[in-house]
């Protein structure tokens, strides 16, 4: 008798894990002190009081604000503002306050796109939700079935399920009928499981990882697929393993996007930190000026700095994440995820509901030398249409309805049969028999179905006969698909009729494969070509994967167990078996190996490999748990979604590398520059005006780079933000910039004629100011990402703004903002010989990116 007292609390040791549901059912339900009609109103309402709802808890989304504040932890951003404060500390106010905006800008940017991306998947959220039949008792001790919320239920209520039912919480059964349950969301399982209520010494408790496969078990997240039960709930919220995801695994650490960035941000850091010492020591040394080039020093570290790295970042991203989300339904909650996937060169799915749809198909129907017969299919087809109609099984189960969608594509007759009884499978049991009225007076029909070997041991056969059709049904097994035997047998006919399943003739064989998602095996040629190479890490028999793999043109390099515990190779590989344990140790060491690694999920098993991949992929009506892991959310479940995806990825990553190529090596060949001058003339090379104003035109100019359009070649690979590579870029571009603005100085010489000509500043920083706009413009045309210098294309956004900026450099001088800048007209020869410089400087960066990419392709 069940009274007041309320289960254990959730801190209690007694409490925790699966032990209330180790031991019998009469002992459980001791243990939870609940009956077989269930707890009262009051029970009920006690325990909800002491347990709390029975809904898992959900991540926190970060406010507007603190997402905000979180972009200044970015390092770069940080430089920046260290940039900032040492300009205001040496009055200069205008490079503070063009920093901070640049600042604030880019924090705006990002956290608006990534709260965008919240209120996009707000309504996808809610784990489980609608209510639960349950038995409670009145005061009076009458008990009623009732429908309550699904939050409502505590430990202790007695439910009933039925097909279609999700498991509302984790439940030990206690009576059942034919029940299978779907458990892909939390094993990754496609077929269905059948469960008994069995009873289990108390004490026999099972590992973690075995837990799934107690049959008298069942946990909230599956689905009953057929049959009945009654359960008792063991376990509710927090406490259940589908909650217990919350806690799979570690988080991934960096993702590529931040390790890429701060290796960058890191590299040039330390150039920066070093530039003002060099400047200030240098012209004390050879000049006698101490601290009033201050001010020149700290302009120089900021004409070094791509300020607008973090806004050109956030823009190309949320623009990427936006033409996204409108055009294919995807939505990216992480705005450098979408840079993650344009990264990606290994993609890591499961196999059921990605590559396969959650259904299985008729392969062939063969005859006992393992020929195809039609005439197999429609007996199958008869047997199975016979114990729906006789067993009164509450709904068909997938083989069942393959049979019976096979048998009708066939137009093979089945229904013109007279069954008279039928015994189907349960779960000790695993095959069922029909009688048939025979086609003769007092004969009937016996039709047997189910497991080979099962049926095999009715069948009356010599063993050599025997061992051959073994070997037969394990060929098939072997290529990956489920195979069922059919035998049958005539009887003297009988009053009350049964089937006697002895005695039978094997009639034949019928193999089934998973039936492939439709666009699958477009969207694995699609990833193919774009060199992403495509691992399927499934809890399926690998045969059974290999053949899905293989129906849709994907041939595994290698196919093998979880428990083997390599890492993939190269090749697409088949890794069956896998719990979620594999899931997130296979991910951890492909990134380990260097690789940008993709994962594509939807159950409580795949969080753990969520959250350790570089990006986390989830379709939308994937688990409560999985979307929160996730970093993408895809409209469906479908590889095609992705191919564009990273394709979108790849336009913002190549974007952004345009972006990072051109201005670090213009910058930093102005730097060497200026440095070089600063040492060799008797005035500043140029005022810090001057070299705001430059920079700020650059990298006006600049944000057309988040709206060009990459070339071809750029999406066909991964794209990559590798720290090595832009060093050894912008070493050799930056020299070569540099290069050409030491030219400038003979051009001058030459031009203003006479030992004392440079003693004209405004002349020198007038030519300058041009100089290099015009060498920036050059270098933001010929040094994209991925571009021939020759295409057959219009100038685009990015030509387009290189030409303005080519403007205001020849314009600017001899205009009042120029005067107001100490800068003045140029003289004639001047442009003349300034056009013979950069024709040249235009023939050398041609040639230069031409030996590069041929050294470095």
């Amino acid at each position: 008798m069940a009274s007041d007292t309320a289960p254990p609390a959730p801190s209690d040791p007694a409490f925790s894990g699966p032990a209330p549901a180790d031991g019998t059912a009469l002992q459980v339900l001791r243990r939870l002190d609940s009956g077989p009609r269930g707890l009262t109103e009051t029970e009920a309402a006690a325990r909800l009081t002491a347990t709390g709802e029975n809904t898992v808890p959900g991540a926190r989304t970060p406010s507007w604000p603190r997402r905000c504040l979180r972009g200044v932890r970015d390092p770069f951003t940080a430089v920046l503002l260290c940039l900032a404060l040492v300009s205001a500390a040496v009055a200069s106010w205008g490079t503070a306050s063009v920093i901070l905006s640049l600042v604030a800008v880019s924090c705006v940017l990002r956290a608006t796109g990534e709260h965008r991306a919240d209120r996009s998947i707000a309504a996808l959220r809610g784990l489980v939700s609608g209510t639960a039949t349950v038995l409670r008792r009145s005061e009076g001790g009458t008990e009623r079935a009732r429908e309550v919320p699904v939050a409502e239920l505590v430990p202790g209520d007695v439910i009933r399920l039925g097909p279609g039912d999700l498991v509302p919480a984790d439940v030990r059964l206690l009576r059942s009928r034919g029940l299978t349950v779907h458990q892909a969301a939390l094993t990754g399982e496609s077929a269905p499981v059948p469960k008994a209520a069995a009873d289990v010494p108390d004490g026999s408790r099972g590992s973690e990882a075995g837990a799934f496969g107690q049959a008298h078990l069942c946990f909230q997240g599956s689905g009953v697929a057929t049959g009945s039960a009654t359960a008792v709930v063991v376990a509710t919220g927090a406490r259940t393993r589908f909650a217990a995801a919350h806690r799979f695994g570690a988080p991934r650490g960096g993702s590529a996007f931040d390790r890429s960035v701060h290796g960058i941000s890191w590299v040039l850091i330390r150039f920066m930190l070093l530039t003002p010492p060099l400047v200030l020591m240098a012209n004390a040394a050879l000049r006698g000026r101490g601290l009033e080039t201050l001010p020149f020093a700290v302009a120089v570290a900021v004409g070094l700095t791509p300020e607008m790295l973090p806004v050109i970042v956030t823009t190309c991203l949320a623009r990427g994440a936006t033409l996204l989300a409108g055009r294919h339904d995807v939505i990216v909650k992480r705005l450098p995820a979408l840079h993650d996937l344009g990264a990606v060169d290994v993609l890591c799915v499961d196999k059921t509901g990605t590559l396969t749809q959650d259904r299985p198909v008729v392969a062939r129907a063969l005859d006992t030398a393992g020929h195809d017969d039609p005439d197999v299919l429609r007996w199958a087809a008869v047997h199975t249409w016979w114990t729906l109609q006789l067993a009164e099984l509450p709904a068909p189960d997938a083989l069942d309805e393959a049979l019976l969608d096979a048998a009708d594509a066939a137009g093979a007759e089945y229904e013109d049969h007279d069954g008279l009884t039928a015994d189907p499978c349960g779960p000790d049991r695993r095959l069922a028999a029909v009688v048939l009225r025979g086609p003769g007076l007092g004969v009937h029909t016996v039709l047997v179905k189910g497991a080979v070997e099962d049926v095999l041991e009715r069948c009356d056969a010599s063993p050599a006969e025997r061992r051959r059709l073994l070997a037969l049904a394990a060929r098939e097994a072997a290529a990956g698909s489920r195979v069922l035997a059919l035998a049958t047998a005539e009887r003297p006919a009988r009053d009350r009729p049964r089937g006697d399943e002895r005695g039978l003739a094997l009639r034949g064989l019928v193999t089934f494969h998973d039936a492939p998602a439709p666009s699958a095996a477009e969207a694995l040629r699609t990833l193919t070509g774009l060199g992403v190479t495509v691992h399927v890490l499934t809890g399926d028999h690998p045969a059974t994967a290999a053949r899905a793999c293989r129906d849709l043109g994907l041939e595994p390099a290698a196919v093998r167990l979880a428990s083997d515990g390599d890492v993939p190779g190269d090749g697409p590989t088949v890794v069956a078996r896998c719990t979620p344990e594999d899931k997130a140790r296979i991910v951890a060491g492909l990134r380990s190996a260097g690789h940008t690694v993709g994962f594509l999920g939807d159950g409580v098993n795949d969080v753990a490999a969520l959250r350790a991949a570089d990006v986390g992929i989830v379709p939308r009506d994937a688990v409560g748990v999985a979307r929160e892991a996730g970093d993408v959310v895809l409209g469906d479940k479908d590889l095609t979604a992705i191919g564009h995806a990273v394709v979108a990825g790849r336009h913002s990553s190549g974007n952004i590398a345009s972006y990072l190529r051109v201005t670090l090596s213009s910058n930093l060949g102005n730097v060497l520059a200026m440095l070089a001058a600063g040492l060799l003339l008797p005035f500043l090379p140029m005022l810090p005006a001057q070299v705001l104003v430059q920079n700020l035109c650059f990298d006006g100019a600049q944000l057309a780079f988040a709206l060009d359009r990459p070339a071809p070649s750029v999406l066909r690979r991964p794209t990559g933000l590798r720290p090595r590579a832009f060093l050894r870029f912008i070493t050799v571009f930056g020299v070569l910039n540099a290069v050409a603005d030491l030219a400038t100085f003979a051009v001058l010489a030459i031009a203003l004629h006479g030992p004392d000509a440079l003693d004209d500043e405004s002349v020198f920083h007038s030519a300058w100011f041009t100089e290099n706009l015009l060498t920036q413009a050059l270098v933001m045309v010929l040094l994209r990402t991925g571009r021939g210098i020759a295409e057959k294309r219009g100038p685009g956004p990015v030509g387009r703004a290189a030409a303005v900026l080519a403007l205001i450099g020849l314009l600017l001088p001899p205009t009042p903002l120029g005067t107001a800048l100490h800068m003045t007209r140029l003289p004639v020869p001047f442009h003349l010989l300034l056009g013979a410089v950069l024709g040249l400087y235009a023939l050398a960066l041609v040639a230069a990116r031409a030996r590069y990419e041929r050294r470095h392709p």
